[in-house]
């Protein structure tokens, strides 16, 4: 019972981390390609680790798994955001068919200030200097 459970584990998690993979080539531009390796390579290793853990049945081994398996979950998301937004603030076009631009006119680059929807905030630190006083 457990081959099997193994087998489908490993089969799916194969398949998501073969269609990242193909994301990777056929997306238009980086924003999507960051997303699909995300998404999918993310839960195909975690389906692989899964049933690693499975196979071999070892507390140690299983505690790891786990291990591995929250710190991927975390890091992940957090890493493609970061490199989704400097990708952003450098310059990289979003691919011609987008259909929307969250921070279009909202980013100067000369002085890399982001306003946000509700007030326009110069420096941070000045701010917090100025509340303090």
């Amino acid at each position: 019972m457990s081959e099997i459970l193994i087998y489908i584990l490993t089969s799916f998690g194969a398949i998501f981390i073969l269609l990242a993979g193909i994301g990777v080539i056929r997306m238009p531009d980086l924003y999507l390609r960051i997303s699909v390796t995300t998404k999918a390579a993310t839960l195909g290793i975690g389906l692989v680790l899964i049933a690693a853990g499975i196979y071999f049945n070892d507390s140690s081994i299983t505690t790891r798994v786990l291990a591995i398996i929250f710190f991927m979950f975390l890091t992940a998301p957090v890493g493609a955001h970061l490199i989704g937004r400097s990708s952003y603030f450098t310059g990289i076009k979003l691919w011609k068919k987008s259909l929307m631009d969250d921070l279009e006119g909202k980013y100067e680059q000369k002085t890399h200030v982001l306003q946000s929807d509700e007030k326009e905030v110069e420096n941070p630190i000045e701010t917090k200097k100025e509340n303090e006083e």
